[in-house]
């Protein structure tokens, strides 16, 4: 079953970070909107990721094949652009153009492969990807013991507070890694996925779903660290803070359980269009709102100019590339599935 609402939360998510980064660049609105604070919109996204994969995995059986086709459709939706995105930039770099990502030698490409290491905001995809791992071993658990899954959850948790999130970067013969930006992400993902573990089950009664909790929403921009009240240092910290976990699972719990489905705001074709291009819309626009600061234009409309061409790079990469070699990848494991059945019926009218 489809929660289309969260189409919306994911383009919003994919808005923040668009807005933060046109704000830093070009200094737009004297940067209140700048500031880091795009790690709000990347906060969403882990979030969705892991309710996303609890929601739609946890219930179906451990199997060999349901792993498969598992990976397959996780890596089918993220790595085809991403890869296209990391070697593009390396071809670019090495010939002196800085069009898209510095990456400018064969170590810094291996980091971004391995998914050790990410320039600029393609740090978030290895947290996303390792995750994909870590999810596998929840998987096992959530048939016979899934109480594992939240005492694992809660005891990582506790480390990572206690040890404030251990500084574990470097490079490997040359190669860089950065595994403290996959551990300050984790309790975003482990959030989204005891949400999804329980969003069938947990019967919110109807005098609680109101349209207006909605206005949630507006918790993200009031810790925006230009424009929030608050005084203590989570307004810095951001990803090392549980203040700011804490608030952001709140919002998130809010749009997802609390606010009914059929919102207007929320369950419409614009939201669900810019949820279906929010990754290539999150991975393309930071090239564009560079290159189009560039030119002697008003900031108002270069914010135009740069998100029309976002979204439009966004829906070409999406309608033309992502989603036909998405689809293509699933068939192929598909057809695995298949030719397994095949053989296993063979061998037992051969028995």
């Amino acid at each position: 079953m489809e929660i289309r609402k969260l189409n919306t939360l994911r383009g919003l998510a994919a808005l923040i970070v668009f807005v933060t980064h046109f704000s830093d660049i070009t200094n737009w609105l004297d940067g209140v909107l700048g500031g880091g604070s795009g790690a709000y919109g990347v906060m969403l996204f882990f979030l969705l990721s892991g309710f996303l994969m609890s929601y739609l995995y946890l219930e179906k059986d451990f199997t060999k094949a349901n792993v498969i086709y598992y990976f397959f459709a996780r890596m089918g939706r993220v790595l085809p652009l991403y890869l296209v995105v990391v070697v593009g930039s390396y071809l670019l770099s090495t010939s002196g153009n800085n069009t898209l990502y510095s990456i400018p030698d064969l170590n810094a490409l291996l980091g971004h492969l391995l998914f050790l290491y990410g320039e600029s905001i393609l740090w978030s995809i290895p947290p996303e990807i390792q995750f994909y791992f870590i999810f596998i071993i929840f998987w096992a658990c959530a048939r016979n013991r899934s109480g594992y899954i939240y005492l694992s959850i809660f005891t990582l948790m506790i480390l990572l507070f206690f040890s404030n999130f251990p500084r574990i970067y470097g490079e490997v013969y040359g190669i860089p890694y950065n595994e403290f930006n996959v551990l300050r992400s984790l309790p975003f993902f482990f959030v989204g996925v005891i949400f999804g573990m329980n969003y069938k089950s947990l019967k919110v009664p109807r005098y609680l779903r109101k349209h207006w909790f909605i206005l949630a929403l507006c918790l993200i921009p009031l810790m925006y660290p230009d424009l929030t009240m608050i005084t203590s240092d989570a307004k810095q910290k951001m990803w090392l803070s549980y203040e700011v976990l804490l608030v952001v699972s709140c919002v998130f719990f809010c749009v997802v359980f609390l606010v009914p489905n059929n919102n207007i705001l929320l369950a419409n074709r614009f939201g669900d269009f810019i949820g279906k291009i929010s990754y290539s819309l999150y991975l393309l626009h930071m090239p564009i709102i560079v290159q189009v600061n560039k030119l002697d234009l008003s900031v108002e409309l270069k914010l135009t100019l740069s998100f029309s061409l976002s979204v439009l790079a966004a829906y070409i990469s999406f309608h033309f590339f992502e989603k036909p070699i998405a689809k293509k990848i699933r068939s192929m494991s598909s057809n695995k599935s298949n030719q397994r059945v095949k053989q296993g019926c063979a061998s037992a009218k051969g028995v």
